[in-house]
């Protein structure tokens, strides 16, 4: 298992690191839409199609939207205040599974939300490659999620005892999710004070941090849910060692619409 992941991650590097960093413009655009169309592929079955039609068709039908939403980019700032209204109601889903479980509407009510998820993260990243830094902007957010990640998953292997969503996802703990908040703080801090940011810019961004890092928690465990529920332990094996796109992609479908709507506030950018 462990060579298979050493193997996939050094494939994938490269092609990510091209795709996220050196394509510009539509090239970007595409990129990133093939991303999110395998990730509405499996998305279907979380949904509880398993037949291939209607998750092929599915998948259609996102990129389909998103050529849609490339013409119109007037549409960027709806989606986004669309994608903070989802993870709001999500997180409310998330603490409430598995009675939150009748409110989805079934499988096409499934297939809706998945929508909701993949839609803005592929705008949000279209918009933060357009902005001043696009590309350290986008780093950034990586960053930051995959930061709390690895900082959740030592802090709860060495101190977890209280379960954070044991009825979604039983291995996560509440050191966990303080290990991992704490990890980016600290790096955020540092490049604040690397930077420096002064105090009230430095306070922005560490409360913009802290909403980050716990949306992108909500990402994650709203998957982890919605395989719960399907039975399903990962979202496909297109990933050797990874699992699915969906697996890798989670926490940053929240996090990344949610960065984009705070940089906007804070005035960095124009939607």
């Amino acid at each position: 298992m462990l060579k298979q992941r050493i193997i996939t991650a050094a494939i994938l590097l490269p092609v990510a690191i091209i795709g996220f960093f050196l394509l510009h413009g539509l090239a970007f655009a595409i990129f990133i839409g093939l991303v999110v169309a395998l990730g509405a592929w499996e998305w279907a079955r979380l949904a509880g199609f398993a037949g291939q039609p209607v998750r092929i068709a599915y998948a259609a039908l996102v990129v389909v939207l998103l050529a849609v939403l490339y013409q119109l980019p007037a549409l960027a700032p709806w989606l986004l205040a669309l994608a903070v209204l989802w993870w709001l109601a999500a997180t409310y889903l998330v603490l409430t599974y598995p009675q939150s479980s009748r409110l989805w509407g079934g499988s096409a009510g499934s297939l809706v939300i998945g929508l909701a998820i993949l839609l803005p993260s592929w705008q949000a990243l279209v918009v933060l490659k357009q902005w001043p830094l696009g590309n350290w902007l986008i780093l950034a957010v990586m960053i930051l999620v995959w930061a709390a990640d690895i900082g959740a998953y030592f802090s709860g292997k060495t101190f977890g005892k209280r379960k954070l969503a044991p009825q979604v996802s039983p291995g996560k703990s509440w050191e966990g999710l303080i290990g991992g908040l704490l990890t980016s703080l600290l790096i955020t801090l540092a490049v604040g004070i690397y930077r420096g940011w002064s105090v009230r810019e430095l306070v922005l961004a560490l409360l913009g941090a802290a909403v980050v890092v716990l949306i992108s928690v909500i990402g994650d465990l709203t998957e982890s849910m919605f395989k719960r529920s399907s039975g399903i332990k990962d979202s496909s094996q297109l990933l050797p060692g990874h699992g699915g796109v969906m697996d890798r992609i989670d926490s940053l479908t929240a996090a990344i619409p949610i960065f984009a709507v705070l940089l906007w506030l804070a005035g960095w950018g124009v939607l």
